[in-house]
């Protein structure tokens, strides 16, 4: 029954179900504020900003605003394991949101978000810290069926991510989120689901307000497939492109053009759950072939009927370096556009020539809130190439030194969703490093994060 209908027979019945209020979302793009025109949802203060009515006869049309803001503590006593001029910094993230979501019907969506993004404190800014205001998004949907599935068409600046976002991700973690400027299709129909892309990935500058920039310097594009082969597996692949001009390598520098391909498993069998990705990277950077790989594997059972439900996970990742750094060929592996939070907030480690090993206790000490303890064991791939912190910066005179074992670090992270719009989270990493790093001048790090997040 349409929610118009729903309205006019709200006074016939009493027991038709009342609709749930729409949730607030990651992506603020996916969320359905339609809702709001039956008359029997539960109302919030600013609920006539939330949705704007633009037709008498249909509630599909309207228009819709909304807000982000988050704020993060951080205190980092030792950025890039306190190597170089890299000192202890304590500073405030401040990210803060407003979009407008206008939906003509089912099938034509228009939707707009600005950013303005501060990092007080901070004396070591990246282009990832502060974006004074700039456009995040502004792009137009098109939906609609087409033999028994449902194509979407979206143009425009946008944001994408994939999977675990491993390596495609709208880089949550840091403060300023990656956008593309993109062509985006996507086909579902029955169990399978195909995706089409090409995009310019947009680059801060953050010199002026609304300066944000992509070219046809930095592309991404590819397809993907999705096929669900039971209930609860899942499988993917994707083969995609990404070029770069003028990249910087440890050995080669120069254009890169990278073909990545990649495929990934989920699960869920009774108690137990994972998640298992592999890539693959061929191409050319300079006058080198790429020949990488990265691999990230997350596995886990939960006690459920135990108190607080834990569950014992063990994560398992591992990147190629660089061999050989005197051959043709390239084997350092670039993550593409990595989410930071899979690894740890702290930044220590990137996903570039490592090992890691990571199991963890998760539990549920409330409906509300989540805690997590992991100890993690990292090596380097080879010890030709370099430690990387992330995304891809390298820990200065650590290539081609000997010991391949980079250290140990414990994380706690705690997440507690305080009401539907509000949420906190904690995170604390203690890294101990190994004599590779102590050697290049570095020395055990320290980080705590202390957010809290709102949404309207």
């Amino acid at each position: 029954m349409s929610v118009a209908g729903m309205a006019q027979t709200a006074t016939d019945t009493s027991d038709e179900a009342v609709p749930e209020r729409p949730a607030i979302m990651f992506n603020r793009w996916q969320e359905d504020w339609s809702g709001l025109a039956d008359p029997r949802v539960p109302r919030e203060r600013l609920d006539s900003l939330k949705y704007i009515p633009l037709s008498s006869g249909d509630p599909d049309v309207y228009l819709s605003f909304g807000a982000d803001l988050r704020e993060r503590f951080e205190s980092n006593d030792a950025p890039v394991f306190g190597t170089g001029k890299n000192v202890a910094q304590n500073y405030l993230i401040s990210r803060a949101e407003a979009h407008a979501d206008l939906h003509v019907g089912p099938h034509l969506q228009m939707f707009v978000q600005l950013q303005s993004d501060f990092a007080p404190g901070k004396t070591q800014l990246t282009t990832v810290d502060q974006d004074h205001l700039g456009l995040e998004q502004a792009f137009v949907t098109l939906t609609e069926p087409v033999d028994h599935g449902t194509l979407k068409l979206r143009v425009g600046r946008q944001q994408f991510a994939f999977d675990m976002q491993r390596f495609v991700s709208v880089r949550d973690g840091p403060n300023v989120r990656q956008s593309y400027d993109a062509v985006w299709a996507d086909y579902e129909k029955g169990s399978w689901r195909f995706i089409s892309f090409y995009s310019h990935p947009v680059q801060t500058k953050d010199e002026r307000i609304f300066d944000d920039v992509s070219s046809g310097k930095f592309t991404f594009g590819g397809f993907r497939a999705e096929r669900k082969l039971t209930e609860k597996i899942n499988l993917a692949a994707y083969v995609a492109r990404y070029t770069q001009a003028d990249a910087h390598y440890l050995t080669v520098s120069g254009n890169e053009q990278r073909n990545v391909f990649d495929s990934r498993m989920t699960g869920v069998a009774g108690h137990a759950d994972w998640d298992v990705e592999g890539m693959k990277q061929t191409g050319l950077v300079g006058g080198k072939d790429v020949q990488a790989w990265g691999f990230g594997s997350l596995a886990g059972y939960t006690f459920a009927d135990a108190a607080w439900a834990p569950r014992l996970g063990i994560q398992a990742d591992a990147a190629s370096g660089n061999r050989n750094p005197g051959s043709h060929t390239l084997g350092t592996f670039n993550p593409l556009f990595p989410n930071g939070a899979y690894l740890a907030l702290a930044g220590y480690t990137g996903y570039t020539n490592f090992i890691q090993f990571k199991p963890s206790l998760t539990v549920h000490p409330s409906r509300t809130l989540k805690m997590m303890f992991g100890v993690a064991a990292q090596w380097r791939q080879t010890t030709s190439d370099a430690v990387y912190a992330q995304p891809t910066v390298v820990v200065p005179n650590t290539a081609g030194q000997p010991g391949k074992y980079t250290g140990t670090y414990e994380q706690l992270r705690a997440d507690w969703a305080c009401s539907r719009a509000v949420s906190f989270a904690l995170e604390a990493v203690h890294f101990g490093v190994a004599d590779v790093i102590r050697r290049a001048g570095g020395h055990d790090s320290n980080y705590i994060g202390v957010q809290v997040a709102l949404g309207w």
